[in-house]
């Protein structure tokens, strides 16, 4: 079974507040950067960036980051692991650090992706921007700082993000097997 929870009208007014509150708290955003993670993050990191140059004009580092070598689950399966490209051509040492990702659900991934950090330098400060927290499950100790859509589902509930020009939606799959 599968229901959209979120529409284009819906996400596009989201990303707006969301650009507000970034904006409100990071200023011109010049100590600031934006690392999206891959691969799903990255649509939302795009999406926020230009919403950020549309309504403010603001330039804004932006980098993409793959956490794949630090996960907890690393060389736990057969299956072979495929990193995505890590761009970062801005220094994070000392810089205010936005990590995007398109859903929160457990906080492996958000976990692994402040280690992955690390790697790069060591930054001021580290926050979150993720497009639906779903609230129930966090095995980890991370929250949102800030929050599209916050949503109750189901430990067999899948949530994706569809995301296609002008036509982004958000749907719960329900395995009722």
């Amino acid at each position: 079974m599968k229901r959209i929870i979120l529409q284009y009208e819906q996400v596009d007014l989201i990303l707006t507040r969301l650009a507000h509150q970034l904006v409100e708290n990071h200023s011109d955003f010049s100590n600031t950067a934006l690392l999206a993670l891959q691969p799903r993050g990255t649509l939302l990191g795009q999406a926020l960036l230009q919403k950020l140059k549309s309504l403010f004009n603001i330039e804004v580092n932006y980098g993409t980051l793959d956490t794949t070598f630090h996960r907890d689950d690393f060389r736990r399966s057969d299956k072979p692991l495929i990193p995505n490209e890590v761009n970062i051509d801005f220094d994070i040492e000392g810089k205010r650090i936005i990590l995007i990702d398109d859903v929160l659900y457990t906080g492996r991934s958000i976990r692994a992706a402040l280690d992955a950090v690390n790697d790069y330098g060591r930054p001021d400060s580290i926050e979150l921007v993720t497009l639906i927290n779903r609230k129930y499950r966090r095995e980890v100790p991370i929250q949102p700082d800030y929050v599209g859509e916050e949503i109750d589902s189901r430990v067999d509930d899948y949530v994706k993000v569809d995301w296609e020009e002008k036509n982004c939606k958000v749907w719960i799959i329900t395995d009722n097997t």
